[in-house]
Parts: structure tokens; sequence; C-alpha cells
């Protein structure tokens, strides 16, 4: 899912401005609320297995939006996003971007192994269906490239963010190849999408030496926190296009915000 980043210059420090913040008793209050949306995803865990995939993706929209109402995170969605048969890939700035896209497009996400051993997290994850991947251990990159592109030819989304990081939203880094082929594999459009976090982006992301609880306070005390989800147009990948060119195009397009560059790279939106 992510990996923070430990070498980001001043521009990506939290923003300390006292007028960005909420009261302590507000961050109190969403703190508590957040632990009620918890224990509501506790509470989905014996009834997701349950449900149909229909279902399940409702359920998770449903958690993932409480999620935000907690903390009070307003989410703008703009664009057309996937419901099926699509590999969804965004550029990666906080934890929140994870719970963000569940809101908008439920998807099984694509998470470091280590996320599994997460309290409550990481049984909801395994629960929804996420695909693990170790990092550590690049021999088994291509089996968990199969393990995608059997979910895309099963009619899922599957949602990844190919910087394989988190960034501050001041700097961003480059979209990695690799899971672009599970696309190429199974014939599936892929929908680059663009997360960002308006004026607070460093103050919301996950970087260097930050535990998990530290970003959290950080979100728990900042003012007017707005998630914007933005889908480009699909694309198309033909044949003759390459995972490295489709990762470049999709990566325009993250960056941009805007029309994707339809040349001679073997794409069409």
């Amino acid at each position: 899912m992510w990996q923070p980043r430990s070498d980001c210059g001043p521009e990506c420090l939290p923003d300390p401005e006292s007028s960005a913040r909420v009261s302590g008793v507000r961050q109190v209050a969403r703190f508590f609320a957040l632990i009620g949306a918890l224990v509501g995803g506790v509470a989905l865990l014996p009834v997701l297995p349950l449900l149909k995939p229909r279902g399940r993706r409702a359920a998770a929209r449903a958690w993932a939006r409480s999620i935000l109402a907690a903390l009070e995170v307003r989410l703008v969605t703009k664009g057309r996003l996937p419901t099926e048969r699509a590999l969804l890939v965004a550029n990666h700035i906080s934890w929140l971007d994870i719970v963000a896209v569940l809101a908008v497009a439920p998807a099984q996400m694509l998470a470091k192994h280590d996320v599994r051993d997460w309290p409550v997290i990481g049984r909801l994850a395994a629960t929804a269906g996420t695909i693990f991947v170790d990092r550590t251990r690049p021999r088994a990159l291509p089996g968990t490239v199969s393990d995608v592109a059997a979910a895309l030819r099963a009619g899922g989304v599957v949602a990844v963010f190919p910087e394989g990081t988190t960034w501050c939203g001041a700097m961003a880094g480059h979209f990695r190849p690799a899971m672009f082929q599970a696309a190429l594999d199974a014939g599936a459009k892929v929908v680059p999408v663009a997360i960002n976090y308006g004026e607070r982006p460093t103050t919301v992301a996950f970087l260097g030496e930050d535990s998990l609880w530290v970003s959290l306070r950080r979100v728990l005390a900042v003012r007017r926190l707005v998630v914007s989800v933005t889908a480009t147009p699909a694309l198309h990948p033909e044949a003759v296009a390459t995972r490295r060119q489709l990762a470049r195009v999709a990566e325009a397009a993250v960056r941009t915000e805007g029309p994707v560059y339809q040349g001679a790279m073997g794409l069409a939106a």
C-alpha cells in the first residue's frame, strides 16, 4: 500500500500554523468518532464473507465514508470511476488515499504485506480481498502481478499506487511499471486517478519516520480538510503497448488531471 519516504526536504514539513488547527476538544471528538467507525468495521467482519460482490462493495464504500465523516474530511469526486474490470492507478500522499479510493470506487487494494498484521485494519483488508505484496522479495512480484491479473479477468477493479511510496504532495515520484503488466495480461482498461488535498498536502502526508499515530494526530487536528479524487479518461492498451509506455501515459494523466496523450504509444482513451 505504501512505504513512507525518508528523504523529503523542508517543503514537505507539516504546516505548523495554529490557524490551520481545530481545538483540542474537537480533536478528541473526532478521535472518538473514528473509534466508532472502526468498531463498525469490526462488526462487518463476520458479515462480509456472506455478501455478494455488490454488497461487499457497498459495505466498503459506506465504511470508508464513515471514516472520512468521523475525521470531518470533505470528499470531492470528479470524472467517471470504474465499476468493473479495471486497474485503477493513483498517486500516493497519505494513508487517507486508501480510504478516499474505497469511498468512491470500492476496489480490491494492493497493500504491502505487513498491513495484514495490523489490528482491525489488517483483518478488514484481508476479508475485503486485499492483494498483499512483499516488496522485500522481488522474486514474489510476478506472482503478485498474476494475482492482480486474475482479479481483473474476473471482472474486478483493483486499485494500486504505482509510485510504491507516499510523497508529500509538494513532490511526486514516478510510476513503476510492474503492475501495469497485469492490465496488459488481462486485457483490462487502466484508469489514472489523481488524489490531492488542496492547501493541506504536507499536513496529511505520511512521511519519513512518521508512525501511523503521529500522522493520525495531524489529521485529527487539521482544519477544513478536503480530499479530491479525479478520474481521468480510461486507457485501453493495444497489443503493441508495453507496461513502461502505459505507466508513463498514466503518470502524465495523473500529473495534469487533463486529456491523455494519444500518440504513437498504441493507447487510446
